[in-house]
């Protein structure tokens, strides 16, 4: 589009206000700026809009037919605005969140009731993912990672930190004992994960220094998926305090070598792209998350 909204609008205020003069005043411009701003539009339109004498103005039938197509433009473009600013105020809109299983299950799907009651124009759109996902390719707002952050293009804000325990369930340790120390693990059965092999590393001092690096007898990409291996009886298992506190508090998961664990806060945190402006949507979601999570006892 050639003609531009400034244009349109010095046009609208011209013929509203009468004249040249009183269009300047209102739209704090001088007399001059708006005359070339008129003489700039009728030369892109080929057409002559107004006919000016020295007592008034008057429109053209060309420019009547314009007026009315300027101002449903003006028009339609002030009701955008303004519904930006309501949407700034009362948030709205789909909400793309992406976040692994575990966290999906045991710290975002318990709190999307009292979201959705805080914020019902708000239509939340979940993905659990195991790996992590580039947010741009998945149409993601915002991702929940745990652990250490790699990609510096993105915003962070933390969440909360988990300490990791080693757990196993009572029926687990009634048939193969419990672990004295971290060297007697070589004699058990253990759970790791597929990837990253950071995690395969247990926060335990032993002999050897800081941190265990297990061999693990079955490998499984999520936690969700070893916590319930665990939960079975199949072994012992590493997992952060956030999938594994009701299991505690109801003793179907048991601490393990709780004098050798080593205070290791697994950090989560919320992340979008620094270089597009936070939308009301996604900054409401993260904190309402804090908020949650602080009333919860675990957050930063």
């Amino acid at each position: 589009m050639k003609t531009t909204l400034d244009e349109m609008l010095g046009f609208i205020r011209v013929v509203d206000s009468g004249s040249i003069t009183a269009a300047a005043r209102q739209l704090a411009q001088t007399t001059s700026g708006i005359s070339r701003t008129l003489g700039r539009l009728e030369e892109k339109l080929g057409i002559t809009l107004l006919r000016r004498t020295t007592r008034k103005l008057e429109l053209t039938e060309e420019g009547q037919a314009f007026l009315v197509h300027a101002r449903g433009i003006v028009a339609a473009v002030e009701q955008a605005e303004e519904q930006m600013r309501i949407r700034r105020q009362q948030p709205a809109g789909r909400l793309r969140v992406n976040a692994a299983s575990p966290f999906m299950l045991h710290q975002l799907v318990p709190l999307v009731a009292a979201f959705q009651q805080r914020y019902p124009d708000i239509a939340l759109e979940l993905h659990s993912s195991d790996n992590i996902i580039d947010l741009l390719e998945q149409r993601t707002d915002v991702a929940i990672r745990i652990g250490k952050l790699r990609d510096s293009s993105l915003h962070a804000r933390p969440l909360m930190h988990c300490p990791l325990r080693v757990l196993a369930s009572p029926t687990y340790l009634a048939r193969h004992g419990k672990p004295a120390t971290p060297e007697h693990l070589a004699q058990h059965r253990l759970l790791g994960f597929t990837q990253p092999d950071s995690l395969n590393t247990w926060p335990l001092q032993h002999a050897g220094g800081d941190g265990y690096t297990i061999q693990a007898a079955l490998h499984a990409s999520s936690g969700e998926t070893l916590r319930q291996l665990a939960l079975a009886g199949n072994g012992l298992v590493c997992l952060s305090d956030f999938m594994t506190g009701a299991d505690r508090a109801s003793g179907q998961l048991v601490q393990v070598l709780a004098e050798y664990t080593l205070p290791t806060r697994q950090a989560v945190h919320a992340v979008y792209y620094q270089n597009t402006e936070l939308a009301a949507r996604i900054r409401c979601f993260v904190d309402f998350l804090l908020e949650q999570l602080a009333a919860g006892g675990t957050a930063p």
